[in-house]
C-alpha cells in the first residue's frame, strides 16, 4: 500500500483508540457513584449488609463491562492490522 494510506490509518486508528479509552470515565463514575450509596445504605441499616453488597457488586460489574468494551476496541484498533500487508 502507499505509505500516505498507512500513515493515515494508524493516525486514525489511533485517535479512534484514544476516544474508545475515554469510555473508562462512565464506569468509574458510576462505580464511585454506586459504592457511596452502598456505604450509606449499610450505615443506615446495618442488617441488610448481604444483601446491599451483592446487589451493589452486581450492579458494578454490569458497568464495568463498558468500560471492558471500550479497552477491547482500543487494543484492536492499535494492534490490529485493518488491511492487512
Amino acid at each position: 500500500m502507499n505509505i500516505h494510506i498507512d500513515g493515515l490509518i494508524g493516525a486514525c486508528s489511533a485517535i479512534g483508540a484514544g476516544l474508545a479509552v475515554i469510555a473508562g470515565i462512565g464506569p468509574g463514575v458510576g462505580q464511585g457513584i454506586a459504592a457511596g450509596y452502598g456505604a450509606s445504605a449499610v450505615g443506615r441499616n446495618p442488617g441488610a449488609k448481604g444483601d446491599i453488597m451483592s446487589t451493589m457488586l452486581l450492579g458494578q460489574a454490569v458497568a464495568e463491562t463498558t468500560g471492558l468494551y471500550g479497552l477491547v476496541v482500543a487494543l484492536l484498533l492499535m494492534f490490529v492490522k485493518p488491511f492487512g500487508e
